[in-house]
């Protein structure tokens, strides 16, 4: 085992600080460097109270590029997805929550066709009981008592604190290192698949994404934060953010129905965080997730989701390139198809409709108007303590306006993460803020925990989560499991080892 780790099983982290590898302490102080002292809002415009400034022009020549020769398959392609769109939508209308899919935590590493098929379509699903009920209800006590022994801890809103720039405190880092919680992860990695097998990604072990921490009170109305998806906001159309990987080709082609959301080896190379942004993820996440703290039901206080992965990829992907002819009254005959024109040459504008540089990406009724948000974004299903909910990275997701429940709405946002050259890179970045106390590099800077009091150190992980967790937080060398074929996989553990100072 590297140095940094045998220093640090016996360590809080202040005392072995200095063997680390030299590497990642450069790393780690680049990253406090860049990063703006702040809390989640942030990363979205519509709660920094921020009015976004026009794009520049060269979004237009990039929009202009993007469906450089396929125009006449993109109208045609927009024509069926508001068809289909019109169908889908009321189907989720229909059922609710209830088309969330759901499974216990035991079935997972042998999970059912149709679970597969479920979460697939709609992005989204809860997996029951990873941690025990007592177990998890007790993180959420334990976070207070961490906040009341360290008061100068920063959160959102200031006048009434609910989303804590918390990232090390002893029941995150134990978290994240259940047995069960590693477990999840591996599973749900591998719903996804790869069309290349000598891709460098591995999915036999999940890397750690430090995130934050909400314990949201009964009637609670400030953090209403709307429909948005995370992983950048711009970078989706440009051509060095998801464009060095092609992933979304198959729209920009018209050929919406042949996007695969699930195809891993086209995100590998994507640079999802161009702008240094408090809002930008610089980390592969297959998923979003949180473990759920209390006793949650639907309006109170919880996630909201579109389940329609793949069609509302598409049409916020596509909404920038068309605008209404008439506004006709703002009426259902507003959305019909014939109403909608593809905006070409000249006539192409720089708006891509909620995506802004170094925030998240924001959707609206009026900006989507036929993704019908009012009523396509669901809640998920009454959740209990332990349970860990999941999504799609581009899975658009919100909260409740109003908690109007009479409990806490508490979380750990904790989503999965693969191997990949570029998680080792920010892994080895964020082990150093661990080590140090600091927020994770993709977060708003300042000095976090570094001078709280019973923040936990390496020990913690080892004696919660053993070797594996260990791996996961890039505390130990990576492996390899037997069980993952490919010469992509092997290949990427050798060089995440050494990304992250093993031999």
């Amino acid at each position: 085992m590297f140095a940094i780790t045998k220093c640090c099983l016996q360590s809080t982290g202040a005392s072995c600080r200095s063997k680390a590898p030299n590497l990642v302490r450069q790393l780690g102080t680049q990253a406090q460097a860049t990063r703006k002292e702040g809390d989640i809002s942030s990363v979205f415009v519509s709660l920094s109270g921020i009015t976004p400034e026009p794009l520049p022009q060269r979004f237009a020549e990039i929009k202009r590029q993007l469906i450089q020769g396929n125009e006449s398959a993109v109208t045609t392609g927009w024509k069926r997805l508001l068809e289909q769109l019109a169908v889908e939508n009321e189907t989720v209308k229909q059922r609710g929550p209830a088309i969330i899919p759901s499974i216990q935590f035991k079935d997972l590493q042998t999970p059912s066709k149709e679970f597969i098929a479920d979460i697939k379509k709609r992005g989204v699903a809860v997996i029951r009981g990873v941690v025990p009920e007592n177990e998890a209800r007790g993180y959420k006590s334990e976070v207070e008592d961490y906040v009341k022994l360290n008061p100068g801890t920063k959160a959102f809103p200031a006048n009434d604190p609910q989303v804590f720039e918390l990232y090390w405190s002893p029941p995150q880092v134990r978290a994240r290192a259940h047995p069960n919680m590693l477990s999840a992860q591996t599973s749900l990695m591998n719903i996804w698949h790869s069309n290349d097998k000598n891709v460098l990604i591995s999915t036999s072990q999940p890397l750690a994404y430090a995130d934050r921490v909400r314990i949201r009170k009964p009637g609670d109305s400030q953090f209403a934060l709307g429909p948005h998806v995370d992983g950048g906001s711009v970078e989706r159309w440009e051509p060095n953010g998801y464009g060095l990987g092609g992933v979304y080709d198959k729209i920009f082609q018209g050929h919406w129905e042949e996007y695969d959301p699930w195809e891993s080896s086209s995100r590998v190379p994507v640079v999802s965080d161009n702008y240094q942004g408090s809002g930008s993820c610089s980390m592969f996440r297959m998923f979003q997730g949180w473990l759920g703290l209390s006793h949650t039901a639907p309006n109170e206080g919880t996630l909201m989701v579109n389940p329609l992965l793949q069609l509302a990829t598409a049409y916020f992907l596509l909404r920038p390139f068309f605008e209404p002819v008439s506004s006709l009254g703002g009426g259902k005959e507003s959305l019909l198809p014939e109403n909608w024109k593809l905006k070409v040459g000249e006539e192409i504008s720089t708006a891509l409709h909620g995506a802004s540089p170094g925030h998240g990406q924001e959707l609206n009724d009026a900006l989507h108007p036929h993704l019908e948000l009012s009523s396509s974004m669901v809640h998920v299903p009454k959740i209990t303590p332990g349970d860990y909910v999941v999504w799609h990275c581009d899975t658009i997701h919100a909260v409740d306006k109003t908690h109007a429940g009479k409990g806490d709405s508490s979380v750990m946002y904790i989503p999965v993460c693969p191997t990949t050259e570029a998680n080792a890179e920010y892994l080895a970045r964020q082990r150093d803020t661990f080590l140090e106390g600091y927020p994770g590099p993709d977060f708003p800077g300042g000095k976090g925990e570094s001078e709280h009091t019973g923040r936990p150190g390496a020990g913690a992980v080892a004696q919660h989560g053993g070797n594996e967790a260990l791996r996961s937080m890039g505390l130990a060398k990576l492996e390899r499991m037997t069980w993952e074929k490919g010469s992509g996989a092997e290949e990427v553990i050798q060089k995440s080892n050494q990304v992250l100072g093993f031999a």
